[in-house]
Order: structure tokens, then sequence, then C-alpha cells
């Protein structure tokens, strides 16, 4: 898929799901466990061991419904050796253009994080194709709805601060999509080995967004 469709479909879905498992041999399971449960977008962030050999190999081995992006991007060389393993986004959270450069050119969507509205628009500006937003918590969905007056054309994504039944409402206050981690990928139950458990999850968060109306 091209840049373009990919950052179409991440608006259709509505959820990034942020992978930072100390289980790595446990990727793929849990990427088909969520996917399951309505959730095609993982982010796999350099805080998981062995990052880039991860990315490929559950690349390689997961269905075509399942995209698996790279998350936690400091610096552009970074960027380029994940998108050689296969991911198919770039998330970092902080702003980098050079990292945003080197997405682009391989055709790749890079969505930088950001925190004031300056940066965001910074971003925006140079070439950002989904705009994290981070630590969302500390921001509130009333800083989105802020932020959308006067820019209503910006692709914004929180991350941080999102649950299983609030994304709707992240949503509702002009995300694109959301940025989830913790809350869809209960820690206990990777654990477990209670892979159902991130399903039902997966299928959570998706009904909250579903019951608001998409309008971005």
């Amino acid at each position: 898929m091209s840049r373009t469709e990919i950052v179409k479909e991440i608006s259709n879905n509505g959820v990034v799901a942020v992978v930072r498992t100390k289980h790595p041999d446990k990727l793929l399971r849990i990427a088909e466990a969520i996917c399951e449960g309505g959730v095609k977008f993982i982010e796999i962030t350099m805080t998981v061991p062995n990052t880039l050999n991860m990315i490929e190999e559950v690349s390689r081995l997961v269905n075509h419904e399942i995209y698996i992006g790279v998350g936690s991007v400091l610096d552009p060389g970074t960027a380029q050796k994940a998108i050689d393993a296969g991911a198919k986004f770039v998330v970092s959270p902080i702003f980098n253009k050079n990292i945003i450069e080197t997405a682009h050119n391989n055709n790749v969507p890079a969505m930088p994080g950001t925190f004031t509205p300056t940066e965001i628009l910074t971003a925006h500006k140079s070439g950002s194709d989904i705009i994290k937003v981070f630590p969302a918590d500390v921001l509130g969905m009333n800083f989105f709805k802020a932020v959308k007056a006067p820019m209503p054309d910006l692709r914004l994504m929180p991350t941080g601060g999102v649950n299983l039944d609030n994304a709707g409402e992240w949503i509702r206050a002009g995300a694109c999509a959301v940025g989830v981690g913790t809350a869809l990928l209960d820690v206990k139950a990777i654990e477990e080995n209670d892979f159902k458990k991130l399903t039902e999850n997966a299928r959570r968060i998706v009904a909250s967004i579903n019951s608001v109306v998409h309008i971005n």
C-alpha cells in the first residue's frame, strides 16, 4: 500500500496499538489476537527486545490485514533500519524533520510526537502524515478541540490517556485515530497467555470508536 493509503486506513480503523512487551516471542500471537478484535495497526516500539528482528519476523508472518509499524524512533537511521525490516509506518515521541524525510523517501507515513500548538503546526508544515500528541493525558480532550478550531485540517492522534471506553470521545474531540498501549495490551493477560482477553479488549475499543461519528 502507498503512504496515502496507509494513512487513510489508519484513520478508518481508528486505533494504533502500541506494543512495549518484554516478551517478543509473543508478538505474533498478540498481533493476531487484537486483529481478530478489529485492531489492525500495531506499533512495535524500539524498547522491545531485539526490535528490528521482531519487526522483520512478525511482518513476514502476519496476514495481509495486519500492518506492523515501528515506534519510539529517535533518529532517521533507526527509522531507515526499521523500514528495511518491514515497518509500514514510523512513530516517534519527538519531532525530528529528518525522520519524516526518511519515512517519505521510502513511501512510509511519519507520525512524529508533539506537545504544543507550535510543535503541532511545525510538524504539519514539515509533511507529517499524522501528528502524535504526547503525552495526551496531560493536555486532555479540550486541548484537541481548541487546537482543531483554528486548524481543522490537522490529523491528530493522542497517545497517553486513551482507554478502552474513552477512545470514541477522543475521536469526537478531533482525533483521527488513537494510540493505545497497556489499556489494550493487558500485561497480565500477556503474561498468562490469555490472548482472548486481548481480543475482547480490541473489540471494546473498536466499539467505542464506532459509537461516534468519525468526521475527520
